[in-house]
């Protein structure tokens, strides 16, 4: 087996999800950031419709990111489920994060609406790939209120929002 091969396996093999506590807050420079959106691109895609929308949100930006969350949060989980533990777990999760990509797709009506998100999470997997390739830890978080960013985030009609991907240095 060829060193590359070998190296893919082991990056594919050595892919975990790392949260936000074990990261260290120390800055991640912007070109590597620009590789994790580049190479998300790279995704197969059925009649290249190309269906995700990939933002990444950093400094105040992220920071008003984390206050809509803990928004939704408050404003949609059920009274007797709200726990004021995870409401400031929120916030602490995006201020130990360097960088918060929201993780959407755009549906074009070309192809069944799950092969774009087949896509979107293919285009996901390639960031998680590459993190690990850069040691960088990450985690797609998925929180029940995801879909009700689609205001924050002024997405269009036809976009839904399926997450949000959270990376840091370790």
């Amino acid at each position: 087996m060829s060193h590359t091969a070998n190296l893919l396996k082991h990056i594919i093999k050595s892919r975990k999800s790392t949260f936000p506590a074990d990261y260290t807050q120390e800055p991640i420079a912007q070109e590597i950031i620009d590789d994790l959106l580049d190479v998300a691109t790279y995704a197969p895609n059925h009649k290249k419709t190309l269906p995700w929308r990939l933002k990444a949100f950093r400094g105040e930006e992220k920071t008003a990111l984390g206050t809509e969350l803990q928004r939704l949060y408050k404003e949609h989980v059920p009274a007797e489920k709200f726990s004021e533990d995870t409401y400031n777990e929120l916030a602490k999760k995006v201020s130990r994060t360097d960088t918060i990509i929201s993780i959407c797709v755009e549906f074009s009506g070309k192809v069944p609406q799950w092969e774009e998100i087949a896509a979107v999470s293919m285009a996901v997997q390639n960031m998680y790939l590459l993190c690990t390739a850069y040691e960088l830890g990450c985690y797609w978080g998925t929180p029940a209120f995801a879909p009700k960013l689609k205001d924050f985030l002024q997405l269009g009609e036809n976009q839904e929002c399926y997450g949000i991907f959270f990376v840091g240095n370790l």
